[in-house]
């Protein structure tokens, strides 16, 4: 196993985990002080979110020989931090069980598997290029943003491609540390070293709280992250049982959702830049990016406050021009998927621009509503057709 490792793949692993983090840590932590949570309740739910990740990062990637990614639901998140207020760390508690449960009963009776299985590949390919469109244009709005440390990124980055391929983004990510220290722009001083200490919470019931905020978590981790999750993993070749990814996320947030894992599901930005050629020339050995990336998680898991003080060290525009540059050469290829010739273009093209759109309906993100859209446009043109003269 080991001598499938590469420098480009654990780059890979590290890269999806810092871009998992700093683009979305923030969101976690109101999420948790919209329940009342204190810094030891905070630190708590880190540990969770990182233990669970990494154990199924790595479990699933050495398990299925691919590289399976996990992540938090950062739609999710984003649905706590308005839904949590007025509700007790109990009740959360019971909340992240509640849309847990949902999640693993769709796993073991296999109607995912079943739904996902109609759903073109077009189209999937169409809502996860929607889902990374942005972050391509983040490397241009990062360059409007710091014109000097960006511009430097992308030109490390297409030199590299060119003599290096397989070592571009870590060589930009070196080279942008190398460039933000010189300028002071990195601030090292709050970060510090504590073992965070687990925070265990009996959860409690409220049907109003299961059915107004577990609901929709559940729907939105199921639309947003599971869903385009699953996408990735077969638009880069892998053709895996999707059932037991779901039964093993759902699973492992059961079990840690009292310590304050609210939701762990497939990842889909983060899967991508495992999965891509960059992280390795050889797609059997890429599995090697996600054990990098469930270690990095274990990691900062442990480090807690220490880690999360050391991403949020790192200009925003670092991170975010990193995360569209990683994630380039994806949005390419599900973008080459989505306009080829066939029968479902148009449905495609519909899917994309809807999800790029941003577009929310009843708290459910634009991914869910492009993939209904195109998969209405699918049936309308497979209606039969009027033959009579």
């Amino acid at each position: 196993m080991w001598r499938d490792f590469s420098l480009s793949a654990i780059a890979a692993g590290f890269v999806a985990v810092l871009v998992g983090f700093a683009s979305s840590v923030a969101i976690v932590f109101q999420a948790a002080a919209a329940a009342g949570a204190d810094q030891a309740v905070m630190a708590s739910w880190i540990l969770a979110l990182g233990l669970g990740m990494g154990l199924t990062c790595i479990g699933l990637s050495l398990y299925f020989k691919a590289p399976v990614l996990t992540a938090w639901s950062t739609p999710g998140a984003a649905l706590l931090v308005s839904s949590l207020q007025g509700l007790s760390l109990a009740e959360a508690v019971g909340v992240f069980i509640f849309a847990a449960a949902l999640s693993l009963l769709l796993g073991l009776t296999g109607w995912f598997e079943k739904l996902s299985n109609k759903i073109p590949l077009q189209i999937a390919s169409a809502m996860l290029a929607g889902i990374l469109f942005n972050f391509g244009l983040s490397i241009f709005t990062s360059l409007q943003q710091d014109l000097w440390l960006v511009g430097l990124m992308c030109i490390v980055y297409l030199v590299s491609k060119q003599y290096q391929p397989r070592y571009a983004i870590p060589l930009v990510l070196v080279v942008a540390v190398l460039y933000a220290s010189l300028q002071g722009q990195l601030s090292m001083t709050q970060v510090h070293f504590d073992w965070p200490a687990p925070v265990w919470i009996w959860p409690e019931w409220s049907v109003s709280a299961l059915l107004g905020v577990g609901l929709p978590l559940f729907i939105v981790t199921l639309t947003s992250q599971n869903i385009p999750g699953l996408a990735v993993i077969k638009s880069s070749g892998y053709n895996l049982p999707v059932s037991p990814l779901i039964n093993a996320s759902a699973f492992t947030t059961l079990v840690l959702a009292p310590l304050g894992a609210f939701s762990i599901n497939l990842a889909a930005i983060t899967a991508a830049i495992c999965a891509s050629p960059e992280a390795h020339a050889d797609p059997a050995k890429r599995y090697s990016a996600g054990v990098a990336a469930g270690i990095f998680y274990l990691l900062t898991g442990l480090a807690g406050a220490a880690v999360v003080a050391l991403f949020a060290a790192f200009p925003t525009t670092l991170v975010t021009a990193l995360a569209g540059l990683a994630l380039l050469g994806t949005i390419g290829t599900n973008l080459a998927l989505t306009t080829q010739a066939g029968p479902d273009r148009e449905a495609a093209v519909v899917t994309l621009l809807v999800t790029v759109s941003g577009v929310s309906f009843f708290g459910i993100a634009s991914a869910f509503w492009g993939l209904v859209a195109g998969l209405v446009c699918v049936l309308i043109v497979k209606l039969p057709k009027n033959k009579a003269a």
